[in-house]
């Protein structure tokens, strides 16, 4: 359904540190940097995620109600994601990483906010 997401960033920089912490503890590479476009590219089992300055100049703002969910394949994932991204300036937020009941099936969750203050969830689904 998706082809990419795209957040934007002030401070390019931090972004990169932070999103280079949370792909590489999971498996990924640092990001690709386009000093050109001031964009961040990474790519992860067949996903695209861009880190960006805004393309009209004005600052970089977040969305409220916006979570950007990353698939894990277990908690342990879930965790170093968490671990990575708050060494590297995240902010936990929500409740800390755990199971979460979710009908009759069980997530894994694990939440922070980057450098900018985009809401992102490490999920995995849970046997």
């Amino acid at each position: 359904m998706y082809s990419h997401n795209m957040v934007g960033a002030n401070d390019l920089h931090a972004a990169k540190v932070f999103y280079d912490a949370v792909f590489t503890a999971v498996g990924g590479n640092p990001g690709m940097l386009d000093e050109a476009k001031g964009r961040v590219t990474y790519i992860h089992k067949d996903g695209i995620f861009v880190v960006t300055k805004p393309i009209n100049g004005e600052p970089a703002t977040v969305a409220n109600g916006n979570t950007i969910g990353f698939l894990m394949e277990n908690p342990a994932e879930c965790d170093a994601w968490h671990a990575a991204g708050a060494a590297a300036g995240g902010t936990p937020c929500e409740d800390p990483p755990g199971p979460r009941p979710f009908g009759d099936r069980t997530l894994y969750l694990a939440y922070l906010r980057d450098p900018t203050g985009h809401k992102l969830c490490a999920l995995h689904w849970m046997a």
